[in-house]
């Protein structure tokens, strides 16, 4: 994502990463405990400049649009980035129980669908069943 600069100048919002990267790596860092936070952008080899910029666009601002607030104080607190850092990853959680019980169904549906495929090779290959006729009685004739 590239972003306007107030002279004219593009200046590269995500430095290489795509948007979702972006996203994820500011809910990662948001959701850090107080003391982690600056080891974790030493590790990375992001300034605090950067990461600033990434939370502004994200939480005050349109990542997908370049747009981020040029000035002032945030819009959203730090508890109302955490708070929301919460329910995304509540949602992921969400997402993958979901797409694992859908996996399961899907197996489910392949194994009936060989059953089914299997009863109706079974029932090609049953020769026709010649018609009965009834029995003779077993009894002894009766004279008359």
């Amino acid at each position: 994502m590239v972003v306007m600069t107030g002279e004219g100048v593009e200046m590269p919002i995500s430095a290489g990463y795509t948007d979702d990267e972006v996203r994820d790596l500011v809910f990662e860092y948001v959701g850090l405990a107080h003391g982690e936070k600056e080891l974790w952008m030493d590790e990375r080899g992001f300034s605090r400049a950067r990461m600033s910029r990434w939370r502004k666009a994200i939480f005050d601002g349109d990542l997908d649009r370049g747009l981020i607030p040029r000035e002032g104080s945030s819009m959203t607190s730090p508890s109302q980035w955490r708070k929301i850092s919460h329910h995304r990853e509540q949602r992921e959680a969400e997402n993958e129980a979901l797409r694992a019980r859908v996996r399961e169904l899907e197996a489910t549906n392949e194994a009936l669908g060989k059953a089914i495929g299997l009863l109706h090779q079974i029932n090609e290959r049953e020769p026709d069943t010649p018609e009965t006729t009834k029995p003779n009685s077993s009894s002894k004739p009766k004279t008359s």
